[in-house]
């Protein structure tokens, strides 16, 4: 592989990924590169010529992308749906290179192999020039740290390897990526299908005298630096605790350092709780260690007996990492049901799991002008700025500063999936100096005046199934036991506190987090709250649920079939709804979804409003939440 030019110090590992619109040529592309460089053992190339036959036109011909594209609903279709991952090396470098899907419904898959690569190639087919997935992957490689970029101008061939077309295709993709991240951006036209330019230096684009595709890669400067020079970062992976019998005393913080250095001695600082202690040991697996760096696998135990839990960060004195609870950042949403701001998602940073809601969607990113629009939500493949909010403080390094640190991923509670990355720009100091306000009578003073507990019960059920019929029954009962309440009715509400509000699931959403934060601090007045509400969403009644002690908040089920609740109708909703009068009705046009454990369930077609209410009062006794 003489490139005819001088030679160079050996550099170290680079992790690159191949991104790009759909039938760029990213494959063929990793194919070519991998074939003409020799680095394809030849059972590997006997297989892709029998597997070639018939596609290539030519009778010994090789198809070189199925030396990169291994599933088999890949090779049928001729795309790439899963990220594929090449180890290789020459005598200059070493490689790992991540082939990206480039169909837009695949883009969470390229996002991922772009959040740990240095530098990308991103194609274009020199016939059609800059598309909506080519800019996309160009803002995804930008939010996602990557600061070089190969514009690889494929299938010159197709073009007449015409020169205006390469210089037009690289000034317009300079001009796009202007406002962009990117360090240095390097044109290069080449043909993956013939070869051109990727391994060795093509004849039919003689005019081109930059390197070839492969000399590029190997002697782009794109280290980040020392990480043992860094500011001292340790995720806690693992408390390692063995069984007693084995080391009774040992307790050990397990991860991975990822920046700086640490040895016994040290004074180091657990975050987010900002306690201090020092290194007593560094253990690996081959025993004690006298010094840790960036990479290694260690055990750090504490001279102290500091509280550290998985999840945790471990930094250096003088090197203190953000801490906050609402931060903005970056946020890619992955998921076919759009991201409903107000909403209880899962948020996983490192190792640490908590729950965390979208408190404002600030702007979207247009992925063709890179404008910011106002928008209420993201749909799948959306990129927007957003303020987010987390159930507990949170350490974090801004994303710029550190990819492992400033990066989080969202997790929808009840069906586990993935819905979004995240890339945190900054903390928000709102509610730095916000501290909360130790009161001299507590709620359950307050209530134990009443002769109750404090309570929530959540009357949950469709339009018309009886809940306000059966809370309103239940209070003036409680009221003639000399009970203290507080009746909520979602009407009502609408008419005051949230008459800002409309019935967009985002709205509906934030209807409910409201009403349940009004609801938490009647409970703090030591009285039982009814509130009536649809609360449409699981999620968001569980949400509620999160709000209470033990005990204190109870969902009940007003349960009525819709055919029944449309017949009764009080409100004349449902006519207007199955008309088209009336939108996002829930029921008709908006999902409802059924308690799954209700506390108490209820049905309005067996029993009329006063039984129930009978009903209810006997839960409460046997709850201990009515006195005698």
């Amino acid at each position: 592989m003489d490139s005819g030019t001088a030679p160079i110090p050996a550099r170290g590992l680079l992790r690159f990924l191949t991104c790009g619109s759909v039938d760029d040529g990213k494959s063929t592309l990793i194919g070519r590169l991998l074939h003409d460089a020799g680095l394809v053992p030849d059972d590997q190339l006997v297989q892709a010529r029998r597997d070639s036959r018939g596609r290539t036109g030519e009778e010994n011909g090789i198809d070189v992308s199925l030396l990169v594209d291994g599933l088999e609903a890949e090779r049928e279709q001729g795309i790439t749906i899963d990220v594929a991952h090449r180890f290789f090396a020459t005598d200059r470098r070493s490689f790992i290179v991540a082939d990206a899907p480039g169909h837009e419904q695949y883009t969470r898959n390229m996002a991922t192999a772009a959040s740990t690569a240095a530098l990308a190639v991103l194609l274009v087919d020199a016939r059609k020039g800059l598309l909506t997935q080519t800019r996309r992957h160009a803002v995804v490689c930008s939010l996602m740290g990557i600061r070089h970029v190969v514009l690889a101008v494929n299938k010159m061939d197709l073009a007449g390897c015409d020169e205006a077309v390469h210089t037009a295709i690289a000034q317009a993709f300079a001009d796009f990526a202007a406002p962009l991240s990117f360090a240095t951006v390097t044109a290069i036209p080449l043909s993956a299908r013939r070869g051109d330019n990727v391994v060795h230096r093509s004849a039919a684009i003689g005019w081109y005298r930059g390197p070839t595709l492969l000399e590029h890669l190997e002697t782009a400067a794109v280290e980040d630096g020392d990480a043992s020079a860094g500011p001292l970062r340790l995720l806690v992976e693992w408390v390692n605790r063995p069984s007693p019998d084995l080391v009774s005393d040992f307790r050990g913080l397990s991860g991975t350092l990822l920046s700086g250095r640490l040895e016994p001695g040290d004074a180091v600082t657990v975050w987010p709780s900002g306690r201090s202690a020092r290194v007593a040991r560094i253990v690996a697996f081959d025993g004690d260690r006298p010094l840790a760096q960036a990479g290694d696998a260690v055990t750090v135990t504490l001279e102290e007996a500091v509280d550290a839990a998985r999840g945790d960060l471990l930094a250096g004195p003088d090197e203190e990492p953000e801490v906050a609870d609402q931060f903005a950042a970056h946020l890619l949403w992955m998921a076919e049901e759009p991201l409903v701001p107000g909403r209880s998602y899962l948020l996983r940073a490192g190792a640490r799991w908590m729950p965390a809601t979208v408190t404002a969607l600030r702007h979207t990113v247009n992925v063709e002008t890179l404008e910011h629009t106002a928008a209420t939500t993201l749909g799948m493949n959306a990129i927007g700025l957003c303020n987010l909010s987390t159930a507990a403080p949170l350490a974090f390094d801004a994303y710029a500063a550190s990819r492992r640190t400033g990066s989080f991923i969202l997790v929808d509670r009840f069906s586990n999936r993935t819905v979004g990355a995240g890339m945190i720009r900054h903390p928000l100091r709102r509610a730095a100096n916000l501290h909360r306000q130790e009161l001299a009578v507590s709620a359950e003073e307050r209530a134990a005046a009443k002769r109750q507990r404090p309570a929530v019960l959540w009357f949950t059920g469709l339009s018309g199934a009886g809940k306000s019929t059966v809370a309103n029954r239940l209070e003036r009962r409680l009221h003639a036991l000399g009970h203290h309440t507080m009746m909520l009715d979602g009407d009502n509400v609408r008419l005051g506190l949230n008459r800002d509000l409309g019935f967009t699931d985002a709205d509906r959403v934030e209807n409910i987090r409201r009403v349940g934060e009004v609801a938490k601090l009647m409970t703090e007045a030591g009285l039982i709250v009814l509130c009536a509400f649809i609360a449409p969403f699981r999620a968001e009644r569980e949400v509620l649920r999160a709000l209470f002690p033990e005990g204190r908040f109870l969902e009940v089920f007003v349960d009525a079939p819709l055919e029944e609740c449309m017949r009764r109708d009080p409100k004349g909703l449902y006519a207007k709804a199955r008309s088209g009068i009336l939108r996002n009705f829930t029921g008709i046009d908006s999902p409802y979804e059924r308690p799954e454990a209700p506390d108490l369930r209820l049905d309005t077609t067996a029993e009329d409003a006063d039984a129930l209410a009978a009903q209810v009062i006997a839960d409460l006794r046997a709850r201990g939440i009515l006195g005698a």
